[in-house]
């Protein structure tokens, strides 16, 4: 079980649960069809949004597998909430997990979204002790995979045309990290 202590702080960014009033500055990132591009959904209006930040705001701890943490993403600088970052407990058997980002892409190339998974591989490696934390993208999504390759995990899959998604046959990559290759 893991139950952060909010908020977590990293040399930029705030890292906290979602609260109903970051419908607005959600809604700005999830309503784009640039973001929602390589994501399993379309962009959404206002209601949709509401409907995914209620969710949101209860994913705050890991007490059993399939439980997720969803954090806001803020720049400590200017408060602003740019994104979310996520981690997944996917098996307490064979302790694994998975972590994943979005990011508004006015905050894209900073390496925000880098510092921010860095903080999703610690609680899942030194907070829950998982042994795998992995990260899933769209094969043409080479800004992610850029970030899952600056966090120093390695590529293992290139699946095929293994989903299909929005109409169309995709590509996945799966990254993955074992928790002895793990450096804080």
């Amino acid at each position: 079980m893991l139950k952060p202590r909010y908020p977590i702080t990293t040399p930029r960014l705030t890292l906290r649960p979602f609260t109903t009033d970051d419908l607005d500055a959600l809604h700005a990132y999830e309503s784009r069809t640039d973001v929602a591009r390589y994501l399993y959904w379309e962009p959404r209006d206002r209601d949709a949004v509401r409907t995914f930040l209620d969710k949101k705001t209860g994913r705050t701890a890991l007490q059993a597998e399939g439980d997720a943490i969803d954090l806001a993403i803020i720049r400590r600088d200017t408060g602003t909430l740019i994104g979310n970052c996520l981690l997944i407990w996917t098996s307490a058997t064979h302790r694994q997990g998975e972590i994943g980002y979005v990011l508004h892409p006015d905050h894209h190339g900073h390496g925000y979204a880098t510092e921010a998974a860095r903080e999703m591989l610690r609680l899942g490696f030194d907070g829950l002790h998982l042994h795998r934390l992995t990260g899933r993208l769209d094969a043409r999504n080479t800004a992610s995979a850029r970030v899952l390759e600056k966090l120093g995990m390695r590529r293992e899959a290139h699946l095929i045309d293994n989903e299909h998604v929005k109409g169309e046959w995709t590509s996945e990559l799966i990254y993955a990290m074992l928790d002895h290759e793990w450096t804080p």
